[in-house]
């Protein structure tokens, strides 16, 4: 699923039209964002906690030159589902 679809179905759960769920979706994301830029943690109950996570650097090989690089360190974001979660997925 991709952001356009969930934003048809979002709609069509809720009885929104797709401007409205559009704007909705939008807001969820742009939340979830400012809280992981913060380094605040998003929790989601029965669905999962979304973390930013610092990678530090480490040293890498490149492929095509096997010549030894460094990889600079980097922010991501990780995903833990939940307990109900995991027990849907089987």
């Amino acid at each position: 699923m991709n952001k356009a679809e969930l934003i048809v179905a979002v709609g069509e759960k809720a009885g929104f039209a797709k401007k409205e769920a559009e704007l909705l979706v939008n807001a969820v994301f742009e939340e979830m964002e400012k809280c992981l830029v913060k380094g605040e943690e998003v929790k989601i109950s029965g669905f999962g906690i979304f973390n930013k996570k610092e990678r530090a650097a480490r040293k890498g090989t490149n492929p095509s030159t096997q010549e030894e690089i460094v990889i600079p360190a980097a922010s991501t974001v990780t995903f833990k589902p939940s307990k109900n979660l995991k027990e849907k997925l089987g």
